[in-house]
């Protein structure tokens, strides 16, 4: 529950019918806001100047950069925002960005256990997105493959990414059967764990001996120039074409 943006609304007079209609949007959209759902950002800006504060007051953990002047190009930064690690990105972040998706969602992860615990719901959500025409790749390390035997090393916990591996692909085995949803393990030296929804893309840089969670995460967004967006996705493509169809059923 956004308590702030409760009250806020609150406070102004308005009514919950009355600010859908000042930000055009539907009054469920209002409704979902207000349970918590992180709105988009012109519907941020939208949603502050209707109840005279600040965006920054309504949704914290969205830091904005400062605006440029009214005359300056328009060439938007594809770095939206950086966190320190995987635990600082926002949890209600990861949900809209898989629940606003309307084309594709990647991922590229050795075991991504996180990506399930942090959302018991993660399977049932894949399976909406795939019903409502959404491509979805999700590519996993072969707990088999000689790049996770050396990865477990270098961090120093042997046999246990395998492991983990394993019980992180239990929560995709009913997406196996799902139209328009592909699961692959791969076998590849991973450089970043990489997560697309549509124009956005959070990247996970990893380090030598080190877990990717404590590692930094940029979020990047597809602009007219793609510095940083392309060459991540470019990489995905690559990695997915080598790597080989999930079968549960054949693994041991």
């Amino acid at each position: 529950m956004n308590e702030r943006l409760r009250t806020a609304i609150i406070e102004c007079g308005l009514t919950f019918e009355a600010l859908p209609e000042a930000c055009s949007v539907d009054p469920k959209t209002v409704g979902r806001w207000v349970a918590g759902r992180v709105p988009h950002r012109r519907h941020r800006w939208a949603v502050a100047n209707c109840l005279t504060t600040e965006e920054i007051y309504l949704w914290p953990e969205q830091r904005t950069a400062p605006s440029a002047p009214e005359d300056a190009p328009s060439s938007p930064s594809e770095i939206i925002e950086t966190y320190t690690n995987r635990a600082s990105v926002p949890r209600d972040l990861w949900l809209s960005l898989l629940r606003d998706a309307t084309q594709q969602i990647d991922v590229l992860v050795f075991s991504g256990t996180f990506f399930a615990q942090t959302n018991p719901h993660i399977a049932r959500m894949l399976r909406e997105r795939a019903d409502a025409g959404v491509r979805i790749r999700l590519c996993f390390g072969d707990p088999d493959g000689t790049a996770v035997i050396t990865r477990g090393r270098e961090e120093g916990i042997g046999d246990t990414l395998a492991a983990k591996i394993r019980v992180s692909l239990t929560y995709y085995r009913e997406l196996v059967r799902v139209s328009g949803c592909e699961i692959r393990l791969h076998d590849t030296t991973l450089y970043n764990s990489l997560f697309r929804y549509d124009d956005h893309l959070l990247a996970n840089p990893h380090v030598w001996g080190q877990p990717a969670s404590a590692k930094p995460i940029l979020r990047l967004r597809n602009t007219a120039t793609t510095e940083w967006f392309e060459p991540y996705t470019a990489s995905f493509d690559a990695v997915w074409a080598t790597a080989r169809p999930w079968n549960p059923d054949k693994e041991r």
